[in-house]
């Protein structure tokens, strides 16, 4: 394909005129801070829509390939290469003062960071863009939103998949077609702002030692420790720290690093040292002993219950779904525990009935099943209620315009939004807001018939997320309408059966945005979507729910953002599972959005919109994270 000229040929060119560098690496894992990039391409096109340059080259990586099945790149075919502290210079060059683009552009910017770190020298990119995040918003008609499958909807011939500048150069008709789409639509770009990042200051601290034994409770006045106690430590003590908390986890004991209501005992030297963890144990009533009791305890730590004798499936807990490729699972009820909240998904499967994966949805023969509909105008909680209602009837409610919007709904003051102008280009039915009483339906020729939407929850509705073969990588994608009273932050909690943090590196959040054993990551996508990815497959038995949340920075509250948009899908490109619009309601700073959680050996995706009033450090405390003033 030749890429001698690219004119964008859009509306308003200036919006989606930059000096770009679009770039693909190969690399020889998935983990930036150990993999290494065997191969990178990089192509060059100016504000003109013109190529101004190309650079490609193999790399010696100084260690194993990996994955030869799928980039195809041998030892042998890489001996002799350049290592990439020989080309960075000229890497440098191409990506100074333009904006970095990719498909999944978080993954090579953190590889290519990493590679400039290790030759002493600074990735040169302030803001990216990903092909993938500008997609999700465009929302084409395709099954998935692969490289390969994007470049075929968009006519775009691909010679060699996985090949660097093959894909580079299939990425540039990609982004050509996708900002034509964008434009289209009225679309803001998705770009991300890059601080500068150094090698030290993104990589994570070491893992802890992960817990084996489910909690017992409390240590008893004169009692003996057991296995799986949760323990913190305050204050002075005469053994170091570190060496007192690696003999403890080594006889069982949980060390946390913050006292809660299910703190086993605290141990301390000077209990009215006024710390805050000396506060907080006297407030619930947690034992405290000093470093010498401790100490002696210590030598006779009694058994504990391991996890994994609690993880035997129940009796309705069964597989869902055969390995890839997934399919979409019928919604399922929780249980009381589970889910307070009222549900209209289907009832429960009767004991030891299988559910079926390829079962309809109940939501399926109902007026607006298969319709993407946007609400226009009318106040927040006018607009809530009609956002319910869309899903009561059946159809999914978009927070902002794109390619699948069938339909559009206008309270008051609709009339005058912006994206009305888009609308009536695009031919897409509108209606006043008593239409939802009684849809009366317009053909959608944009539709695909070939494509399945992800299953769209209520409040509260429950999905099991079904088995993958061996990969298990979830993300779950939060995204909301484009505005500029405030920012949106995407926070994570990994707890335990008592709703606490194992430890403060089990929060993540924009300055801690990986788990330090790797199986959580939060990506920014662009200003108004963010994504938590979890590897379920390698989280330890003691992790019983991941909790995903938002949080506003600043005075403004939920109702001046609107409904956010939760995604779960199986992967960065593949087809959605579910979706879910939640709407608090107007006074929150902070949204418990969903949660996936372990039900014997099957995992669980719920969708809660449970706003609160405080901030999102009152929200971390309750799960146990120790926030400095």
């Amino acid at each position: 394909m030749s890429l001698a000229s690219v004119s964008l040929d859009v509306p308003n060119p200036r919006d989606y005129a930059f000096d770009w560098a679009l770039v693909d690496v190969e690399t020889s894992g998935l983990v930036a801070r150990r993999d290494r990039v065997l191969s990178v391409a990089v192509v060059t096109i100016g504000s003109d829509g013109k190529q101004t340059g190309e650079f490609s080259t193999l790399l010696n990586p100084g260690c194993d390939p990996g994955p030869v099945h799928v980039h195809g790149l041998t030892a042998e075919r890489l001996r002799g290469a350049p290592t990439f502290d020989q080309v960075a210079g000229q890497i440098h060059a191409m990506l100074q003062n333009r904006v970095l683009v990719a498909h999944n552009a978080q993954f090579d910017y953190d590889f290519l960071a990493h590679e400039f770190a290790r030759a002493r020298m600074s990735l040169p990119v302030s803001r990216r863009l990903c092909t993938l995040a500008l997609n999700r918003r465009v929302d084409p008609p395709t099954e998935d939103l692969r490289l390969g499958t994007l470049a075929a909807h968009y006519g775009i011939p691909q010679l060699k998949a996985h090949d660097a500048l093959d894909d580079t150069r299939v990425l540039a008709g990609v982004l050509r077609a996708s900002l034509r789409e964008a434009a289209q639509l009225g679309m803001a770009l998705p770009l991300v702002a890059c601080p500068p990042r150094q090698d030290p200051k993104f990589r994570p601290a070491p893992p802890k030692t992960r817990c084996s034994f489910r909690s017992p409770g409390r240590l008893s006045p004169g009692g003996p420790l057991t296995q799986g106690m949760k323990v913190a430590i305050t204050g002075e003590t005469a053994l170091s720290r570190t060496e007192l908390v690696v003999r403890s986890a080594a006889a069982g004991l949980n060390m946390m690093t913050s006292v809660s209501r299910h703190t086993s005992a605290l141990v301390t030297n000077d209990s009215s040292s006024g710390s805050a963890k000396a506060r907080r144990a006297i407030a619930e009533g947690v034992p405290v002993i000093d470093e010498r009791t401790f100490l002696r305890l210590l030598d006779d730590v009694r058994p504990g219950t391991p996890y994994e004798l609690h993880l035997a499936p129940p009796a309705q807990a069964e597989a869902v779904a055969p390995p890839v490729p997934v399919p979409v699972p019928a919604p399922v009820e929780a249980t009381p525990e589970e889910q307070p909240a009222p549900t209209s998904l289907v009832s429960a499967p009767r004991r030891g009935e299988r559910t079926s994966p390829r079962r309809e949805s109940p939501l399926a023969d109902r007026p607006l099943s298969g319709r993407r509909v946007l609400v226009l105008g009318g106040t927040h909680p006018h607009a809530a209620a009609a956002r319910t209602r869309i899903v009561e009837l059946g159809g999914a409610a978009a927070i902002n315009l794109s390619a699948g919007v069938t339909d559009v709904v206008l309270l008051a003051g609709g009339e005058a939004d912006r994206r009305m102008r888009r609308i009536e280009a695009l031919d897409i039915p509108a209606y006043p807001g008593d239409w939802l009483d009684a849809p009366a339906l317009a053909p959608v020729p944009r539709q695909s018939p070939g494509r399945r939407g992800p299953l769209v929850l209520p409040r509260g509705g429950v999905i099991d997320l079904p088995r993958q073969g061996r990969s298990s990588l979830w993300h779950l994608t939060a995204s909301w309408a484009q505005q500029t009273t405030c920012e949106v932050d995407l926070v994570a909690f990994v707890i335990d059966e008592d709703e606490q943090v194992s430890c403060d590196e089990d929060f993540l959040f924009y300055g801690a945005p990986e788990s330090p054993d790797g199986t959580l990551r939060l990506l920014a996508d662009g200003p108004t979507e963010q994504t938590i990815t979890a590897d379920l497959s390698a989280l330890p038995p003691s992790v019983h729910k991941i909790v995903i949340a938002a949080a506003i920075d600043g005075t403004p509250a939920f109702g001046e953002v609107g409904a956010i948009q939760v995604v779960a899908g199986p992967g960065s490109s593949a087809l959605p599972l579910a979706q879910a619009a939640l709407d608090a309601a107007t006074t929150e700073r902070t949204m418990l959005l969903a949660e996936i959680y372990r039900r014997g050996p099957v995992w669980r995706f719920r969708a809660i919109g449970q706003g609160y009033d405080d901030g999102l450090d009152a929200l971390a405390r309750r799960y146990g994270v120790d926030v400095e003033n």
